[in-house]
């Protein structure tokens, strides 16, 4: 089924959930990327299902089917990723609880899954464990880091942060062709996403704004300090995908390592959309997902 539920700032959200089809074993949450939807993660979804787990899934604020926040409604945008926080705690509080049987489990991707450790920095433990793919620890594609920073910084504090990045009105998920790139080198699933984007173009979202960025950099800095893995007690693991150019396996690794109750892996050659890789990716990381979830009852 599909509904909606508000958050605390009065933001409406979109999110989904279904059943098992085969022994109920919990309730796995999905919480996509950015300019992700809920329809681009049907086929996993069904994944789960089959392994006995009821399927929620989130629609962030600004993307897919929930509430937008620019009057242009395919602009990235969000003003500061603690509103993301808001998000999750209205669909923990109106879905996941009252209507998904525990236990809880949370399967994240990239700027979802930084939300995911941000609130595991702050000490929230709704879930009994979360797997953590791509996550948005530091952005691979950027040349100039510290510039973008400075800049971004600055046309904020001018009022510009509800602007496009530079040459980002023309940047539109239909019209990126398969070769080149970065995503998936699944020729069959990427096409597949595309097509959803064409048939459903109300639930895309183009570049983000010179404000997400900024509250992307945000984010990324506190989850970078070292308090964080040290803050962190919420049982995770990581998995990195080895040819990702969107986001540093570097930077997974390395929060990996100092993780007290976590672990990381890196899937070699996949690229930063492992859900919608090629099968011989994301058979290892379904192996690492079985390994992982449900676990032991005692977390």
């Amino acid at each position: 089924m599909c509904g909606g539920v508000t958050t605390a700032d009065g933001v409406a959200l979109r999110y989904a959930r279904w059943q098992p089809l085969a022994p109920r074993r919990g309730t796995v949450c999905v919480f996509p990327g950015r300019t992700e939807k809920i329809e681009k993660y049907f086929e996993t979804v069904e994944d789960l299902r089959r392994r006995g787990f009821g399927v929620a899934v989130l629609d962030w604020r600004g993307q897919g089917g929930s509430q937008r926040l620019l009057r242009d409604p395919m602009k990235g945008h969000v003003p500061d990723f603690a509103d993301h926080q808001l998000d999750l705690h209205a669909f923990v509080r109106d879905v996941m609880m009252p209507d998904c049987p525990p236990p809880y489990f949370a399967l994240a991707h990239s700027m979802g899954a930084a939300v995911l450790l941000d609130s595991a920095r702050l000490g929230r433990r709704w879930f009994n464990r979360m797997v953590l793919v791509a996550p948005m620890l530091e952005i691979a594609l950027l040349t100039h880091e510290k510039a973008a920073r400075r800049t971004s910084r600055l046309l904020c504090a001018l009022g510009l942060g509800g602007c496009y990045v530079p040459a980002g009105a023309s940047q539109h998920s239909t019209n990126k062709p398969f070769e080149g790139n970065k995503l998936s080198s699944d020729r069959e699933r990427y096409e597949r996403n595309l097509a959803i984007s064409r048939e459903h173009p109300e639930l895309d979202v183009g570049a983000p704004t010179i404000g997400w960025v900024n509250a992307a950099f945000e984010l990324m800095d506190r989850l970078a300090d070292p308090a964080t893995a040290r803050a962190i007690r919420q049982p995770l693991l990581m998995v990195a995908a080895g040819a990702d150019q969107v986001v540093s396996t570097r930077a997974i690794e390395h929060l990996g390592t100092r993780l007290i109750a976590g672990a990381h892996l890196v899937v070699p050659g996949a690229r930063h959309e492992l859900l919608q890789e090629r099968d011989v990716y994301r058979e290892q990381f379904f192996a690492a997902f079985d390994a992982f979830i449900p676990g032991s009852p005692d977390f």
